[in-house]
């Protein structure tokens, strides 16, 4: 019975990335977001639990690449579509033109550009299917994780709908800015920098020095930047990794 344990939060994951991609494309970020956060919750206990309940399995790596692929991979990728589309001031997904189900006539370059965010999506699974035949990264990651990278693009909408400053939505809501974070978002995914991963053997602080210091950081930004804090806490996490002698072997 306790080996379909972790199978069941694997599951919870994929579920909640579902849920996600039905707020997204119906336009409610801000509910895709909670949902996507409920997913990493459940993904990153599936692992805690097969380890502790001694039960690990590849039908277990191979699930949690597919729940993965839909929370932190087709979730993040639907949100930057949608970015793209608020960038260029316009609703693609209109009876006014191709996208509407009528066929393809209609579609111009500009309506074509809001794809470009789907690219997330396919570096996502791209990076999971890597990770699944490599067996060195047992301690560390090689590239960012797809739920670091999903937080990362979820954290713009939010900022929008929370931080409300002027010009901070004319950055995020610049189509070139969008694209440069696509490309780097991409990019990071399937990187060969080697990152340390949040796994506890122990909780000394001897052995765990760099993820307490990454976690408090992490924490003071979070109170002092809210979700402006996110891609900061992104580039901590590439720089201690890389500061990290661990890591670095």
């Amino acid at each position: 019975m306790k080996q379909h344990i972790p199978n069941a939060i694997t599951l919870l994951n994929l579920f909640c990335g579902s849920i996600a991609v039905i707020f997204t494309v119906n336009n409610n970020l801000l509910t895709a977001a909670i949902f996507v956060f409920l997913g990493i919750f459940f993904d990153f206990f599936d692992g805690f639990a097969a380890r502790k309940l001694k039960v690990q399995s590849e039908l277990g790596l191979q699930l949690d690449s597919l729940a993965d692929v839909v929370t932190s991979g087709l979730v993040p990728g639907l949100v930057m579509y949608k970015l793209l589309v608020l960038s260029l001031d316009r609703v693609v997904l209109n009876s006014s033109n191709g996208w509407s189900g009528n066929g393809f006539s209609g579609i111009t370059p500009a309506s074509l550009l809001p794809l470009f965010g789907l690219f997330i999506t396919l570096a996502s699974a791209y990076r999971l299917a890597k990770f699944n035949i490599d067996d060195e990264q047992q301690t560390y990651f090689k590239g960012l994780p797809t739920p670091a990278n999903a937080l990362l693009i979820l954290s713009l909408p939010l900022i929008l709908e929370f931080q409300d400053n002027d010009v901070i939505n004319a950055v995020i809501l610049n189509k070139w800015f969008l694209i440069a974070v696509t490309i780097l978002s991409c990019y990071l995914l399937n990187s060969k920098i080697k990152l340390f991963a949040l796994k506890f053997k122990d909780f000394s602080f001897k052995a765990n020095a760099i993820r307490y210091i990454f976690l408090i950081l992490s924490l003071v930004m979070l109170i002092v930047l809210q979700f402006a804090a996110v891609p900061f806490i992104i580039v901590l996490y590439i720089l201690l990794s890389v500061l990290d002698k661990s890591t670095s072997k």
